[in-house]
């Protein structure tokens, strides 16, 4: 009996693939070019799954081009490459990977907070210019940490793992809006107190967005809310691109009204607004907030969990529209 075929769509730890060939038959993208829509449908083409990455647009046309296919599953947290209703209606699992990368992207946007604060990438790139040549007592004066206000926007997993590295570790008073409120317990757990949109806004002198993307959220932060903002106050986005309008934000750096930013995510990214090159007081990284080698390790086996799971005994791991697997 014949072995199913699957796409790996974009570059992944060898050892993954070598796992994966035990059960399909493998064709893999290992030179990491990105795939575009037609290129996608065509290797797509006879394959009952899919790895794929936040760069593999799964939508109703390449569903409908690619009959045979059963899974699509996402080594990301994030999956607003797929059209889920699309995929639901057409009998496509989707699967991402939860949990496994919720510290490592927690230690990174706090470590991108402090690097905002702190004013680490400006003052770094006035030393290696060869620029310092002398102490002065406002050098690069940033904002505090410890003990400021610290709010965040998206309260799920890893929001979680913020507030309790800032209340705990920082005495930071933690803030936070969210969909839903989360449960006194778990609000005890992570010290933090639940406020309007507004209020954090207003309140907050680090915020962090950690919320998800979805045609709601698209720009959730634009030029009305970073208005509201303190001028003192720093921005950190680790959550998707199009959550935060950039050209707004790179308007907002440029004439002082907030003191800086640190985006790890871009609208239309890898792409960038060059505006947001222009303005030293923003600290920019590409989507790197869950590259730690045992997170990404981590992350492709259980992408590969799912898919093994799931063609081979319809039980995968992580489902995302879990409608799919009930009974016809």
């Amino acid at each position: 009996m014949s072995k199913p075929k699957i796409l790996i769509a974009r570059a992944i730890f060898p050892e993954v693939i070598e796992r994966l060939a035990q059960h399909f038959e493998v064709e893999s993208n290992q030179l990491d070019e990105p795939f575009s829509r037609e290129e996608l449908v065509a290797k797509l083409q006879g394959k009952d799954g899919a790895l794929t990455a936040g760069s593999d647009r799964i939508d109703a046309s390449v569903l409908a081009a690619c009959a045979q296919l059963k899974i699509c599953a996402n080594m990301a947290v994030g999956y607003n490459n797929f059209e889920l209703d699309a995929m639901t209606a057409a009998g496509v699992l989707a699967t991402n990977t939860p949990d496994v990368l919720t510290e490592t992207t927690a230690d990174f946007g706090f470590a991108l907070l402090m690097a905002t604060a702190r004013r680490i990438t400006e003052s770094e790139h006035f030393l290696r210019a060869g620029k310092w040549n002398r102490w002065s007592y406002d050098m690069f004066s940033g904002a505090e940490i410890h003990g400021s206000t610290l709010g965040i926007l998206g309260m799920g997993r890893i929001g979680q793992g913020i507030a309790k590295r800032g209340a705990h570790g920082f005495g930071m008073k933690v803030i936070y809006h969210n969909r839903s409120r989360l449960d006194a317990a778990l609000e005890a757990e992570c010290k933090a107190g639940y406020v309007s949109k507004e209020e954090l806004l207003r309140t907050a002198d680090h915020l962090v967005l950690v919320l998800p993307y979805s045609p709601a959220s698209h720009h959730a932060i634009g030029a009305v809310e970073l208005a509201l903002m303190k001028p003192t106050a720093t921005l950190v986005n680790i959550a998707r691109g199009g959550i935060v309008d950039d050209a707004a934000l790179a308007q907002a750096l440029r004439e002082g009204r907030i003191a800086a930013a640190g985006l790890d995510v871009f609208e239309g990214e890898p792409q960038l607004n060059p505006d947001l090159l222009r303005v030293p007081n923003v600290v920019l990284t590409p989507h790197i907030a869950s590259a730690s080698v045992p997170t990404r390790m981590a992350m492709a086996n259980l992408a590969a969990d799912n898919l093994i799971g799931y063609l081979k005994d319809g039980k995968p791991l992580t489902p995302l529209n879990p409608a799919v697997l009930a009974p016809q």
